[in-house]
């Protein structure tokens, strides 16, 4: 397993549960915190993979996190 730098966390996002990593400062942006909360409607606060589990596509977190890099 890959270490995650600190100050960074591991969601799985998509279908295939595709693993990235990204800063905490997102927990603060509200399109993020809306994607945490169908998170725990969805799946509760159980993640056997070791992160968090994102219910939404690829190209939608893709989209996301790189407008929140750009900020």
């Amino acid at each position: 397993m890959t270490i995650i730098p600190k100050g960074h966390l591991a969601v799985y996002v998509g279908e295939f549960k595709k693993r990235f990593v990204v800063p905490v400062s997102y927990l603060n942006n509200n399109s993020f915190q809306e994607l945490l909360s169908r998170a725990e409607e969805e799946y509760g606060f159980d993640h056997p993979m070791g992160g968090l589990t994102i219910p939404c596509d690829e190209d939608t977190f893709i989209d996301l996190t790189s407008r929140l890099s750009r900020l």
